[in-house]
């Protein structure tokens, strides 16, 4: 078959997919951005692929992932999920070999715990 054209993948197509399958596997709270995306969100500049970085060639592409998780997940487990399912999407929609996909933990988000209201009286039942 003869060559049609060259084909070329946006970085940014790469991130998006990238950021939305990081963002839906359970345990993960939020992609954490650098200094650039904090300087957009400044600016009122929303950015849904803040916390992923790609570099992209013509075949192959390297993925990093930026990520806050929720307490009570292991590390591990998730952080290979995650790998698991940014691979996946990518190389399924873009048809890219995905040759990393690096996940860098920036934070854990913790529940904040319920203080009770200042001036609330309670009563504490005793039992002897």
């Amino acid at each position: 078959m003869k060559e049609l054209g060259n084909i070329r993948i946006s970085d940014d197509v790469v991130k998006t997919i990238a950021a939305k399958a990081a963002r839906d596997v359970e345990g993960v709270y939020k992609l954490a951005g650098g200094v650039a995306d904090e300087v957009s969100k400044i600016l009122g500049q929303k950015r849904p692929t803040h916390g992923v970085k790609v570099e992209v060639g013509e075949k192959e592409c390297n993925i990093e992932i930026y990520l806050i998780v929720e307490y009570g997940f292991n590390i591990a487990t998730l952080s290979n999920e995650v790998q698991k399912a940014v691979h996946k999407s990518v190389l399924e929609i873009t048809g890219l070999k995905v040759v990393e996909v690096n996940i860098f933990i920036q934070d854990i988000k913790i529940p904040k715990i319920q203080e009770p209201d200042v001036g609330q009286e309670y009563e504490e039942e005793v039992s002897f």
